[in-house]
């Protein structure tokens, strides 16, 4: 176990916990990240450095999921008003809001960016045409017999979903029909699909486990030290990192599953995780409204990160240096 002390960039301005988080890829001016929390204003930073770069306005409830494009050019968020927005990332304008009869909890791109899938506490997926947004849905699944967590698309030709029914299920988009279905103990807390679409991360009870996205096969699975409400596989697949109710962020071997770091940071427990994509660091959202961003390597120059003799960048407001 690493023994540097990690020294999180903390990002300030949410009022309520975050409960969401998604990162562009890597862009022409760098990455972007998108914070969901039950303030009701999702939040779109620099992903480097955490600066505040604008807030969106317009949902009227908690919101449970976010996500970013590709290029950053358009961000979605899914609320407890019973609504799916389309973002201009560019200016915060809402494109188009979608209807539906109850809280949307997820929200998911398409590879090429062109369709936006939605989950909801109707126990509905539903799939929309960005390019036709007012044309209704596109495709809708009645996918689970319980509220539904989280939902993203495989490979543009299939859906995975998870969900309160301690299921976690695949859909074909062409004929609508469950072709998987894997069942837990507990509820599946987290869902993600890795950057380069080959490996789902489910978080469920004191467990991280690891699928094929391919033939829905086990690939690994390991025991945390605390109930996980989040995990997150690391670009480079070498680490993966989770959280949960301890408070506390870990980071794991991916191979041996071997604990390499535990850190304190958060005051509240730990709802989600996610890495950059350039894999030099993990953000984290929590109960006590926050996000952190966390180093890949700890002790290596980037971003806002400098060496132990030089001096630390000033606090803005929405960002400052947060000791453990």
């Amino acid at each position: 176990m690493t023994t540097l002390k990690q020294v999180p960039l903390t990002c300030g301005g949410h009022t309520r916990p975050v409960v969401h988080l998604d990162f562009s890829d890597v862009t022409s001016d760098g990455f972007y990240l998108i914070s969901a929390c039950k303030d009701g204003k999702p939040m779109l930073r620099q992903g480097e450095t955490g600066d505040w770069i604008g807030t969106f306005e317009g949902h009227k409830g908690a919101v449970w999921g976010v996500a970013l494009t590709q290029n950053a050019n358009l961000a979605a968020s899914g609320a407890a008003d019973f609504t799916a927005k389309l973002w201009d990332a560019r200016y915060g304008e809402v494109v188009h809001t979608f209807d539906h009869e109850h809280i949307v909890k997820s929200v998911n791109f398409n590879a090429d960016d062109t369709l936006l899938l939605t989950a909801s506490n109707e126990k509905l997926i539903r799939v929309f045409d960005l390019n036709k947004p007012d044309a209704g849905a596109l495709e809708k699944f009645s996918a689970h017999t319980n509220s539904i967590r989280h939902a993203v698309f495989l490979n543009n030709s299939r859906i995975v979903s998870v969900s309160d029914d301690l299921t976690m299920r695949v859909w074909d988009r062409s004929s609508g029909q469950e072709v998987n279905k894997i069942e837990f103990p507990t509820i599946p807390n987290s869902l993600e699909l890795s950057r380069d679409g080959a490996i789902l991360t489910v978080a469920h009870g004191t467990n991280v486990s690891f699928y094929s996205s391919d033939t829905m096969r086990k690939m690994r699975e390991f025991s945390v030290p605390t109930p996980c409400y989040s995990a997150s596989l690391a670009p480079g697949r070498a680490t993966f990192v989770c959280g949960g109710e301890d408070l506390k962020v870990y980071k794991f071997d991916y191979n041996t599953g071997t604990e390499l770091e535990s850190n304190k940071g958060h005051f509240g427990p730990v709802h989600i995780v996610r890495w950059s994509p350039d894999g030099e660091l993990y953000a984290t959202g929590s109960e006590d409204g926050t996000v952190r961003l966390w180093q890949g390597v700890p002790g290596r120059v980037y971003g806002l990160w400098r060496r132990s003799h030089e001096p630390a960048p000033l606090a803005n407001g929405f960002k400052e240096l947060a000791a453990n």
